[in-house]
């Protein structure tokens, strides 16, 4: 069996203090765990550093181990343990590791706050025989991806069918999600049992959607109200009119009143984008803009000079003192 210098291991001194080894072993602790390190070499870096911990912070331990090395053990009970085979049980919060939710959690909390020590707690992840002793039952890596819908597939909602390319370079998975009606740019729909494999008994993790509204040509979405534009004639601003206006599905006929002029916006009740769980609908408002022809007919040029010469509408002198 190899040495394994348990102060290299901490990258501590051998004169430090119970402080020292703690705060060290916190840093380590954080950086290889398992659960949340990148590293290749993770867990068995995490398993040599609670080792050396679960050593060191013990005076007692420590004084056995400065004069033993890891034979320290044997030595006691005179016992001398077959080639190959390391024992070792680390306390966590007065229980072993994996002796206890109680330990566990209590691992945790001192790692990464009590958040963590109730997933813990809650199962997410164990000290599991399924791997063997000292084997890890991890659930599977959720994976996160940009999912960009027009404003009508986002309203609409519905199966669909996307292809998900594999984060390790693999052929990409075809999957059939169903979309909520509704969905709004910057949700994240969930997709359970869609993401990473777990490792030993873990669950597979989930498929993270993230939203986004592609822009429409002719819409604006503000929260749940859509916005367009609705050009309208001369003599329609004038003298009213109805028009039909577009929605994201079926036509709506609206009616502009008399007089209307540019800006003046017309709200439809409930034909704007559609509720979430546990919203309202919203609203459509149609914003009025008045258009003339851009070239006039010898007809329409002498009805435009009539209407000039027989009105006294004046609208830059509109609240002007005489």
């Amino acid at each position: 069996m190899d040495f394994k210098d348990y102060y290299r291991v901490l990258g501590v001194d051998r004169r430090a203090g119970a402080d020292e080894i703690q705060k060290a072993y916190r840093k380590l602790a954080r950086k290889y765990h398992p659960d949340v390190s990148k590293e290749l070499d993770a867990e068995t870096r995490f398993k040599e550093i609670a080792e050396a911990y679960e050593v060191l912070k013990d005076d007692e331990k420590r004084s056995k181990y400065d004069r033993f090395g890891q034979a320290w053990k044997a030595r006691e009970s005179g016992a001398q343990p077959p080639p190959g085979f390391e024992e070792f049980r680390f306390d966590l919060g007065g229980a072993p590791f994996g002796g206890g939710a109680s330990g566990f959690s209590n691992f945790f909390e001192m790692l990464f706050g009590q958040a963590a020590a109730d997933a813990a707690n809650g199962g997410w992840a164990s000290w599991g025989a399924s791997e063997g002793r000292g084997g890890w039952a991890r659930p599977g890596a959720n994976h996160e991806y940009g999912l960009r819908l027009s404003l009508e597939e986002a309203a609409r909602g519905g199966v669909r069918e996307l292809a998900i390319s594999d984060p390790h370079g693999g052929e990409p998975r075809r999957i059939r999600i169903n979309l909520p009606r509704g969905v709004r740019s910057g949700q994240t729909v969930r997709v359970p049992g869609r993401g990473g494999t777990g490792r030993g008994a873990g669950p597979t993790g989930d498929l993270l959607l993230r939203i986004e509204h592609e822009p429409h040509p002719r819409f604006r979405l503000d929260g749940r109200d859509l916005s367009l534009t609705l050009e309208v004639t001369p003599w329609e601003a004038a003298l009213g009119a109805e028009a039909d206006v577009p929605t994201l599905d079926q036509p709506v006929r609206i009616r502009i009143p008399a007089g209307t002029s540019s800006g003046r916006r017309i709200r439809v009740r409930g034909r704007g984008f559609p509720a979430g769980k546990g919203e309202a609908a919203g609203d459509l408002l149609a914003e009025v803009r008045v258009v003339v022809p851009e070239t006039l007919t010898d007809r329409e040029r002498q009805l435009f000079e009539s209407l000039r010469d027989a009105s006294a509408f004046q609208p830059r002198t509109r609240g002007s003192r005489a």
